[in-house]
């Protein structure tokens, strides 16, 4: 019986869960090391910059990285604002091993 239950749970897709990040650091990749201790310095026209490296956020002092279509809501966000720097972002997505894969992206404030 144990093993029928093994095997039965074994076969069940994984499950990836919509989650939300609120206010938080939006990093790209090429700097992500350089500001963790001081995210909020990292300035919009460093973030632009940097674009082709790929986007992230700052969750508990590790980088999350976005997927393509997180990137591109990033560079469109990043365009749009008025911020010059302190650029926090509250992000839904799922997070599929080591990418997140996100289905929105805003610049609050």
């Amino acid at each position: 019986m144990k093993m029928l239950m093994l095997a039965v749970v074994a076969s069940l897709p994984s499950v990836a869960l919509s989650a939300t990040w609120t206010n938080a650091p939006l990093v790209d990749h090429n700097c992500a090391e350089k500001v963790k201790a001081d995210p909020d310095a990292h300035t919009t026209a460093c973030l632009l910059q940097c674009a082709g490296s790929g986007y992230g956020i700052l969750e508990g002092g590790q980088w999350i990285k976005f997927d393509k279509a997180g990137n591109e809501k990033a560079i469109a966000a990043l365009k749009a604002t008025h911020k010059k720097d302190h650029v926090r972002v509250n992000v839904t997505g799922e997070l599929k091993g080591s990418v997140l894969h996100v289905s929105s992206l805003t610049i609050p404030g």
